[in-house]
């Protein structure tokens, strides 16, 4: 991955993280963990969880209606010549690693209480 694809996709996650915080509700809490550009900057891929779990189908609905929106609030926050086609997908990687964590702290707690 080249710099400025790096810089673009860091961006584009701060700047998506400022939109839900300001046009989401708290129910559920949407949380964004990443985001990835393609090589030709054309188009965005912009991770998302939520807390509580189950609410995900609700949250991508609001993201999904709230696409052209984020484009245009990115296109007033960001530098960018081209503002890329925005996509929103629930981060099931990051629903796994915290899976994985609730697992070792339950195989660490039953091997305390031996």
């Amino acid at each position: 991955m080249s710099e400025r694809t790096a810089k673009v996709e860091g961006m584009i996650r701060e700047i998506a993280a400022q939109f839900v915080a300001r046009e989401a509700n708290t129910d559920p809490m949407i949380t964004i963990t990443r985001a990835d550009v393609s090589p030709d900057l054309k188009r965005a891929f912009v991770f998302f969880t939520t807390i509580p779990e189950g609410k995900e189908k609700n949250a991508l609905i609001f993201l999904q209606r709230s696409a052209g929106d984020f484009r245009q609030f990115l296109k007033g926050k960001a530098s960018m010549k081209r503002i890329p086609h925005i996509e929103f997908h629930l981060d099931a990687g990051e629903r796994h690693r915290q899976h994985v964590d609730d697992i070792f702290r339950g195989i660490n707690e039953e091997q305390g209480k031996k």
